[in-house]
């Protein structure tokens, strides 16, 4: 089925919703595996541009939405589970106000320690195959998989140590297993134009700064240079990101640029100069100014900052 997406509503940008979530994204709390139960109050449409380090399962049994994962969309009236990789950009459109079923978030890193649970990713491919990313569920998968989530959930591993994550990855393994005797793929939906071009500038703007470094700074980083890569006209790209999510173009290169600051200061020992450098100021107190003025301190007092919680 083809959509539109709503004239009247801008979709949430998931980093500006992290009260809905039951761990963090960022900063010095770690994790590597989580469970969470979807509920009508806690989902909600929203887009998530962000590069990001662990593999996503939503397990969707009640409600209606559409689901977009790149470039595919996927109109979801009946229960349907998705199993999407790292560094996908994704839009949820909430269509009605049940909600129902579990996410499941682990980190890539979890998968590349752990032999037997690599070997199962591999195995069937359903991170890596197009095809098998989404499955349609009958009632006896929808009881099946529910138990198996429903042991998840009740593991906890917030709050659990590295048994319990032992048993998370043996559940997760049996989960893949049990889908993948499923070959009921739903076809993607034709998406519009005006979509496509949304989604295409958050591809690129984080194929931009997804290899800076202080040697090869992010080249392109106005309205101007990113509506020229995408062929439009820079207004027309203001308008569409201004309807789909409520803001301009600059406004989502600058979240990006001190996205990747925060991450540069709190994971490099790459000095200020070298940072600022990487994301486009050609010197320090220019760099240090925008900092300031979209972070609320300087880049020196974060970093000293994130090392105190750290330790």
């Amino acid at each position: 089925m083809a959509f539109k997406t709503d004239d009247k509503k801008s979709i949430a940008l998931l980093h500006d919703m992290k009260d809905l979530l039951g761990f963090e994204w960022d900063g010095p709390k770690e994790w590597s595996f989580q469970v969470l139960r979807r509920t009508p109050d806690a989902c909600r449409s929203y887009i998530s541009p962000n590069r990001r380090e662990f593999y996503k399962i939503l397990y969707i049994t009640k409600g209606i939405s559409v689901l977009s994962i790149g470039l595919k969309s996927y109109y979801v009236d009946k229960p349907t589970i998705f199993f999407i990789p790292p560094h996908e950009i994704l839009t949820f459109k909430k269509l009605d106000w049940e909600s129902d079923g579990y996410i499941c978030f682990f980190k890539r890193k979890l998968a590349d320690n752990n032999n037997s649970l690599k070997i199962i990713l591999d195995k069937y491919g359903l991170f890596t195959d197009p095809v098998k990313s989404a499955m349609s569920l009958s009632v006896e998968d929808v009881a099946e998989l529910d138990r198996i989530f429903e042991k998840m959930l009740a593991i906890n591993v917030q709050h659990g140590g590295p048994a319990e994550e032992d048993m998370l990855q043996i559940y997760l393994q049996l989960l893949m297993v049990t889908v993948s005797k499923n070959t009921s793929h739903p076809e993607p939906d034709t998406i519009t134009d005006e979509f496509r071009h949304v989604n295409e500038f958050f591809q690129l703007l984080e194929d931009e700064v997804s290899g800076i470094n202080y040697t090869s700074p992010i080249q392109a980083k106005t309205a101007q240079e990113f509506a020229d890569k995408l062929l439009i006209h820079p207004n027309h790209l203001n308008a569409l990101l201004k309807k789909h999510t409520g803001k301009n173009v600059s406004t989502h290169i600058k979240s990006k640029l001190l996205e990747e600051s925060k991450v540069l200061l709190a994971q490099t020992d790459w000095s200020v100069q070298q940072i600022g450098y990487a994301v486009g100021f050609a010197d320090q107190p220019n760099f240090s100014q925008f900092f300031k003025k979209n972070a609320g301190i300087t880049p020196a007092e974060f970093r000293k900052n994130y090392e105190r919680l750290s330790a």
